[in-house]
């Protein structure tokens, strides 16, 4: 699998961020201070110092720039790395234009403008979408994928099992998508997008070791 291209884009990425983040702190006050996270109704609940929040995400970029990088030299299933490329890159690509939201929603104030979370919130849920369509186009692997001892040790159930987490994924981005667009309560849109979260990493899981059961019981029937 190549990596050279998201790479490059990685790091031509970093070094821009890096300089809109120098820029963008110069236009503060000094021992400004702009909002770092936010809770799961969108509110903020800590602040940083302005340059360093606005690095924030340019160190999440060099990070995932190294990570990505290194997991398709260490995958011990070298055999099946290729099938999941896409999905590899995919996530990529993806976490970094998130990252270019949260580095934007950091410097609105910079710019005189209130920081909203629906800028990060529907960069999630597009995330989730992007995963949920490619998930059912990759292969066993020990760091792409649902990874459960099901799903890893046979290939039949590591396809089902990712053809349903795609759907899942999938309506779950939606289902994120949609807190943004319609008038939810601050406590409603966090427990959709936590129940929505949560159904889409924990059901595949679940289904992983009920099609191994089912699998286990068809074999013995059969003897």
């Amino acid at each position: 699998m190549n990596t050279r291209t998201p790479l490059i884009v990685s790091l031509a990425l970093a070094v821009a961020m890096a300089m809109f983040a120098l820029y963008a702190a110069s236009l503060l006050p000094d021992g400004a201070q702009l909002p770092t996270h936010w809770n799961a109704a969108g509110e903020v609940d800590d602040t940083s110092p302005a340059l360093f929040a606005l690095l924030m995400p340019t160190g999440v970029v060099i990070f995932l720039a190294a990570l990505f990088a290194i997991i398709p030299r260490i995958e011990p299933l070298q055999n099946q790395l290729e099938a999941s490329g896409d999905l590899l890159k995919a996530v990529w690509y993806a976490m970094l234009a998130l990252m270019v939201l949260v580095q934007g929603m950091i410097a609105m104030p910079a710019f005189g403008r209130e920081p909203s979370a629906d800028l990060v919130i529907v960069g999630v849920g597009v995330l989730f979408i992007v995963i949920g369509n490619m998930l059912p186009k990759s292969r066993p692997g020990f760091f792409v994928g649902i990874r459960t001892p099901w799903t890893l040790t046979d290939t039949d159930n590591w396809i089902a099992t990712h053809r349903l987490g795609g759907k899942l994924f999938m309506a779950a981005g939606a289902a994120i998508l949609l807190t943004v667009i319609l008038p939810f309560a601050p406590s409603t849109r966090a427990g959709i997008m936590i129940g929505a979260t949560v159904a889409a990493a924990l059901l595949p899981a679940i289904y992983s070791w009920f099609f191994w059961h089912r699998s286990r019981k068809e074999g013995e029937t059969g003897r």
